[in-house]
């Protein structure tokens, strides 16, 4: 089975070298046990790009771009910028980004074509990203390719070494969707760096962002990922605003890092115009990824560094030609969801401790505590539904198998959980 795949790759010894193995191990960790439940072994007739939901659809865009960009490299004699995709693809977009969004897909739900999609997509950029690595990791990747192949049975040869290099399906590729995917990662990673600034926990949700749109493109891309982005920010709600509202006052720099290199003695030249852009230089610089100092100089949008101030109970922060404003005012309904979030994180980190298959249903009892009440009682459903409960009941004391859990600021609560 699937999770005999990960303890074979744990325990095998061979050495890794490239840095994007570490994530390829840990993809396959969260994901393994949950193949194992459902006896995975791509039995099952191929789910049709078309039938597969759009971050599948994605992930295999990008797997297909990367197979073109490796190939050319290999025939360049760039090994290393060939590491450094593979890197980025496992990291930043199978891992962080494809997993993580599918997370509920492997763990709920019927065994059924969403659920074999995920599996299948899964292991489609598993065993493609082992035969494009193998030419500079051809050990671990031998070991990978056998295990994978040793679940399907999907490769004749018996060596990665003597498998068929993966040619890119150019009919797979979607640029356009590639492109709006981007835009959610790049304000995924600007709004969660706000949370790190203001200590405000992923699990605590927020009302809202605000973003300066400059045209309906823009707006229509995060549109089409709002979904994403609402449930990876948890927050309620994106409001646009026109890029040149005045509730955001843009400032602008030079960047002398990127300025000094490039242009030497005429760096302070170009920072003296910098100083001087009005909001529509600023505006122009953000959409055409350039600007004309003069007719020997024209600076690029890495050139600078573009800041929105801040506007009382709001984080501002603008980068790679995005704005975003973070409502960071917390309401006692987002107050009390917080804290029920919290308690069905502990509750999972028990159902761990305790050993419990992740399919089995359980009964909570919990001591009550008034600075709880209001959190569980307007979030019953939701609790019961994250952590497989039939049933929460709340008591004076718990006695028995009592369990007491710290939750966030001073509040802690006693809890005890019963497997059926």
């Amino acid at each position: 089975m699937l999770i005999n795949l990960f303890q074979t790759v744990r325990s095998s010894g061979v050495p890794c070298s490239l840095r994007e193995l570490l994530d390829l191990l840990g993809a396959l960790e969260k994901q393994l046990v949950y193949a194992n439940i459902d006896d995975f072994s791509y039995s099952e007739d191929e789910i049709p790009l078309e039938n597969r939901i759009e971050i599948d659809r994605w992930i295999l865009s990008e797997l297909n771009s990367l197979i073109t960009e490796v190939e050319d490299n290999y025939e360049d004699y760039e090994p290393t910028k060939v590491a450094r995709l593979v890197q980025d693809f496992v990291i930043n977009k199978l891992s962080n980004w494809h997993i993580r969004l599918s997370r509920r897909r492997f763990w709920k739900g019927e065994y059924k074509s969403d659920k074999i999609s995920a599996y299948q997509t899964l292991y489609e950029c598993l065993e493609k990203v082992a035969i494009i690595s193998a030419p500079i990791d051809p050990f671990f990747m031998e070991q990978l390719y056998k295990d994978l192949n040793e679940v399907s049975g999907k490769q004749k040869s018996e060596s990665i070494h003597l498998s068929t290099f993966p040619k890119s399906d150019k009919s797979k590729i979607d640029r356009e969707l590639e492109q709006k995917m981007d835009i959610a990662q790049k304000i995924t990673t600007m709004v969660l760096s706000l949370r790190k600034k203001e200590r405000v926990r992923v699990r605590q949700p927020l009302q809202k962002i605000m973003i300066p749109v400059s045209g309906d493109k823009m707006k229509t891309q995060i549109n089409s990922v709002q979904d994403i982005l609402l449930s990876e920010l948890n927050i309620k709600e994106i409001e646009f605003i026109s890029a040149d509202s005045e509730i955001l006052t843009k400032q602008i720099k030079a960047n002398f890092k990127t300025l000094g290199p490039k242009f030497g003695k005429d760096m302070k030249l170009i920072a003296s115009k910098v100083n001087q852009f009005t909001a529509e230089d600023i505006k122009k610089i953000e959409v055409e990824g350039n600007f004309v100092i003069n007719q020997d100089i024209t600076i690029d949008l890495s050139d600078v560094e573009i800041s929105s101030a801040d506007i009382p109970g709001w984080q501002v922060m603008s980068q790679y030609g995005i704005t975003v404003a973070l409502d960071i005012t917390i309401s006692d309904n987002l107050q009390e969801e917080g804290l029920a979030r919290e308690l069905v994180n502990r509750i999972q980190n028990i159902r761990k401790d305790k050993d419990f298959e992740v399919t089995d249903k359980i009964e909570i009892t919990v001591e009550k505590n008034e600075a709880m009440e209001n959190a569980i009682t307007n979030n019953l459903s939701y609790i019961c539904g994250e952590t497989l409960a039939n049933s929460l009941e709340v008591v004076e004391t718990l006695k028995n198998e009592k369990i007491d859990v710290d939750l966030v600021d001073g509040i802690s609560i006693g809890v005890e959980i019963k497997k059926i």
